[in-house]
C-alpha cells in the first residue's frame, strides 16, 4: 500500500502538520525527506530499512554526503538535501549565540554544545565565554585528547576568559563512548575550575558532558 492509501491520520506529512514534527518517529522523519521508497516498499519501509542497517538516526546523519549517497534509497539528489537539512538544524541552534542574545534557557547552551561536540572521534573540551548579560562572546575548543580523555588546564581556561573580557564561562566536553554519564574525574575538573575562575571573578555556569541522548548537566545535578 502507497502511503497515500494510508488513513489522512497516519501519514507522515499529515501528522505534522496536524500534531507538529515532534509527534513522527524516527524513521517518518526521514521518509518525508525520502519522498518515495525502495522499488516494492513504501518511504516509511525504506526510512526503516536504512535506519536499521545504518542508524540509529544520528549515525546514519553523521555519514558524509558522499557515504550517504551510496546508500540504497538515497542517492545523490536526497543525500544532499538531507546534508542540507542537518546543516540548517545546526545553524539554527546556534542562531541565538551569533545574534548575541541572552542565554536564559540553560538547555539551549547544552544543544549548542552537542551540536558542536558530538559524533567527534576523539575527547573535545570547549568553552563559551559570555558577558555580564550571559551574552556569547566567543566559544573555544581549547583542549584535544584521545577517546580515553582529554587533561584540561584550569590556568588556561583562565587565561582565556580574561582575554575575552568574560564574566561567565560554560564549558563542555564529548565522550566518544557515546556514554554521557560523568565520571569521577569529570567533577574534580569541574570544582577545580570553578575555584580558579572564582578568583578573577569569572562564574562557571555549568559543565556539559556531551553523548548520546541529551546533554548532561552537572549544574543540574548541583555539582557546578
Amino acid at each position: 500500500m502507497h502511503i497515500r492509501d494510508w488513513p489522512r491520520h497516519e501519514r507522515p506529512r499529515e501528522k505534522l502538520l496536524q500534531r507538529g514534527a515532534g509527534s513522527l518517529s524516527d524513521a517518518e522523519l526521514l521518509a518525508i525527506f525520502l519522498g518515495s521508497g525502495l522499488p516494492g516498499m513504501d518511504a516509511v519501509a525504506t526510512a526503516r530499512q536504512l535506519l536499521a542497517m545504518h542508524g540509529p538516526l544520528r549515525r546514519l546523519l553523521e555519514l558524509p554526503p558522499a557515504s550517504l549517497a551510496k546508500l540504497p534509497g538515497l542517492g545523490p539528489a536526497r543525500a544532499c538535501v538531507l546534508a542540507a537539512a542537518l546543516e540548517l538544524g545546526q545553524r539554527h541552534l546556534a542562531a541565538a549565540l551569533e545574534r548575541g542574545e541572552a542565554l536564559t534557557d540553560p538547555a539551549s547552551a547544552g544543544r549548542y554544545f552537542a551540536q558542536r561536540l558530538r559524533g567527534l572521534p576523539h575527547e573535545v573540551f570547549a568553552a563559551l565565554f559570555l558577558d555580564t548579560r550571559h551574552r556569547a562572546i566567543a566559544f573555544e575548543e581549547l583542549f584535544r585528547g584521545t577517546v580515553d580523555g582529554a587533561e584540561v588546564h584550569p590556568r588556561e581556561v583562565v587565561r582565556r576568559a580574561l582575554a575575552h573580557n568574560a564574566a561567565a564561562v560554560m564549558v563542555g566536553h564529548n565522550h566518544p563512548s557515546g556514554n554521557p554519564e560523568p565520571s569521577a574525574a569529570d567533577r574534580a575538573v569541574t570544582a577545580r575550575l570553578k575555584q580558579s575562575l572564582s578568583l578573577v571573578d569569572v562564574r562557571l555556569l555549568d559543565h556539559f558532558v556531551i553523548g548520546d541522548g541529551a546533554p548532561v548537566s552537572l549544574a543540574a545535578r548541583g555539582w557546578v
